[in-house]
């Protein structure tokens, strides 16, 4: 077995992590870990608080430490693709955070903390493909949002302060149970100048007999 692996995974060392860092052409100082079987978070990643963005996604990491609020200076986080089942409230102490991509992760709502409402400069969060069915309401502070992701999730209905966030220019909710009122009303939000039909492709067989019947019906139409 390779040096370093087995059931704790890929170990990152201080040394590896120092080497990793890269500077971007707007001189942003950026540390990618990305796909490299981590399932622990590495703690020597808290003594580089220095740096601007983290890329940790499309690992197998469960858990984010307490302490992650230190990275003071972080604007760009991705954590797409791991198995988080909970966010630690220490990340509303991110407050130059702009970029959040929580995707493809086992968060369920009881695993969102409310601080998340204290990311008053976030710009974009992308929380699609997990478990969510509601979103703490703290999150209406989020008054610099742009965009965000809710597809593939369990929601019912759209939480209320989405509709107050005035600076939404895309807002991505496909494939929930939503209610057809509200999913009404989340099209509004949409451009309108794009036909009806242009949503996604589903096979008949992902269909329940209800809206397969109504799809045929409205196809002779």
């Amino acid at each position: 077995m390779p040096k370093g692996k087995g059931a704790k995974g890929k170990k990152v060392t201080l040394k590896m992590a120092k080497n990793a860092v890269r500077v971007t052409q707007d001189g942003r100082r950026r540390l990618s870990l990305s796909n490299m079987g981590i399932v622990t978070f590495p703690k020597c990643l808290l003594k580089l608080t220095n740096i601007d963005e983290l890329d940790l996604s499309r690992n197998l990491i469960q858990k984010l430490p307490d302490d992650i609020g230190n990275f003071r200076s972080l604007s760009w986080l991705d954590l797409h693709s791991n198995k988080l089942e909970a966010v630690p409230e220490s990340i509303g102490k991110l407050m130059g955070l702009t970029h959040l991509n929580l995707c493809n992760n086992y968060l369920t709502s009881a695993g969102l903390p409310a601080t998340l409402g204290s990311l008053s400069g976030l710009k974009s969060l992308n929380l699609g493909l997990n478990r969510l069915d509601a979103l703490p309401p703290d999150m209406a502070g989020l008054t610099s949002l742009q965009e965000l992701g809710l597809f593939d999730n369990l929601f019912i209905r759209l939480p209320e302060f989405v509709s107050m966030l005035s600076g939404l220019t895309k807002l991505n909710i496909k494939r929930n149970p939503l209610s057809c009122t509200e999913g009404d009303g989340a099209d509004m939000m949409q451009d309108s100048s794009e036909p009806e039909e242009d949503m996604y492709l589903v096979t008949e067989g992902s269909l329940c007999s209800t809206c397969l019947q109504r799809c045929k019906e409205d196809r002779h139409k």
